[in-house]
């Protein structure tokens, strides 16, 4: 059975300065059905603006930020978890950061409890350990965070559900004649350069945060899915019919054999 890791954005779980429930919910049943077929882990954003509902600090400041993070962490498995008891199932909560993926010792402790998880039918859910990390080991963004543990985990493909729903020719913001790419199989590295703006308050990526992220996979042989974490329709029809409808697929390997 192939792994892969599903990375969802803070945009997605939260609306209104909290979780929202209804597509947390959707998310949980979409995992579900993916478990059916394939070895899943999440890697989930989520806990400042969960945490933020409770401890509204100054975001901009590290410290303000672990804090925020260390009161939503807990709130947001708990979500989590709710949801999965609807479908019989149950997450389990593991927090990383980058010094984690510097130590061969640390990351082999880390993928044997994944598999150990996977293995009994527990799903895992990373996040960055944000109450903890510095500055100097923060990887500021879970696009990055979860490309390593797709790399190092041993997973086949990286799934990034987001307001970004596929990777376009140009700004579609910007430009109403902008037209999605179905299937890259290289990024320019001017693209890896562009300046990022998120438009959420509490969110770290933007769409160069994904071609980072897509580049690091790409060049390890692995493959990776941007689709709408809000309409999951377009990653439900390509992982679970086989069905390329939307959201845009970089990958390494030549689909024309």
């Amino acid at each position: 059975m192939k792994r892969v890791v599903v990375k969802v954005g803070t945009h997605v779980l939260s609306e209104q300065n909290r979780l929202c429930k209804e597509r947390i919910l959707n998310l949980v049943e979409f995992l579900v059905n993916l478990m059916e077929k394939y070895e899943v882990i999440l890697v989930s954003s989520g806990a400042v603006a969960a945490g933020y509902s409770t401890l509204k600090l100054d975001k901009s400041v590290l410290n303000n930020r672990q804090a925020i993070a260390a009161v939503g962490q807990p709130q947001l498995i708990a979500m989590y978890n709710k949801k999965l008891e609807k479908f019989g199932k149950s997450g389990a909560q593991l927090l990383l950061t980058a010094d984690d993926f510097d130590s061969r010792k640390r990351t082999r402790y880390a993928k044997c409890t994944i598999d150990t998880l996977i293995q009994n039918g527990i799903l895992p859910i990373i996040n960055e350990n944000d109450a903890t990390a510095t500055e100097e080991l923060v990887f500021g963004d879970n696009d990055q965070l979860s490309s390593r543990v797709a790399y190092y985990f041993d997973a086949d493909m990286l799934i990034l559900l987001s307001d970004i729903d596929a990777y376009y020719d140009k700004d579609p913001n910007k430009n109403s004649d902008a037209v999605a790419r179905k299937v890259v199989f290289a990024i320019e590295e001017d693209d890896l350069i562009t300046e990022k703006n998120p438009n959420y308050m509490f969110a770290t990526g933007g769409i160069v945060t994904k071609l980072k992220a897509a580049d690091f996979l790409l060049k390890k042989g692995r493959s990776m899915f941007i689709a709408s974490g809000f309409d999951l329709s377009d990653i439900e029809s390509y992982m679970l019919q086989g069905v390329h409808k939307g959201g845009t697929l970089f990958t390494c390997e030549n689909l024309s054999k």
